[in-house]
């Protein structure tokens, strides 16, 4: 593995003119993912799963696009807002004998909310998504199965 990979379930949303959200879509679209992780964590090189959760517009994206390509890193980005959420990805970790690790980055409601105000039509989330994975989020935990857990506070304005 020559870089760190970064699997988004949203990206298997994307078409020519965009990216198109459906249920069926939305389904196939994680199920591709899921089909993604389990591939790239059977590299021999992979030494640990990051799984970025938060807020949908917290800054997971930027968070990972930031970090320094990192070998041996897969990391997952997605609002996985419970635990029944990222059991799945936690699963997949463990069959193929990966530990993972959960970055939680913590925004407060009104600073996502802005944050996915500002992005592109096709990229905007349905503010009361946003609003109900606030009310459904449970801090990840070593717990559920994590090696270990990241609290990362995004910028307390909106930028």
């Amino acid at each position: 593995m020559s870089a760190a990979v970064v699997i988004d379930p949203d990206a298997f949303l994307e078409t020519e003119r965009g990216r198109v959200w459906t249920p069926e879509r939305n389904a196939e679209a994680w199920r591709l993912a899921l089909a993604a992780l389990s591939a790239a964590l059977a590299a021999d090189s992979v030494e640990r799963l990051v799984v970025v959760c938060g807020l949908q517009g917290a800054g997971k994206s930027t968070w990972i696009a930031r970090q320094r390509p990192q070998l041996g890193r897969v990391y997952f980005d997605a609002a996985l807002p419970g635990r029944q959420h990222r059991a799945p990805i936690l699963a997949i970790a463990r069959a193929r004998g990966v530990a993972a690790e959960a970055v939680w980055i913590r925004a407060p409601l009104a600073v996502a909310l802005e944050r996915n105000r500002r992005r592109a039509a096709d990229r905007q989330v349905p503010e009361a998504s946003v609003r109900s994975v606030d009310r459904l989020f449970e801090p990840p935990s070593r717990a559920e199965g994590f090696a270990a857990v990241r609290i990362v506070d995004a910028a307390s304005r909106a930028d």
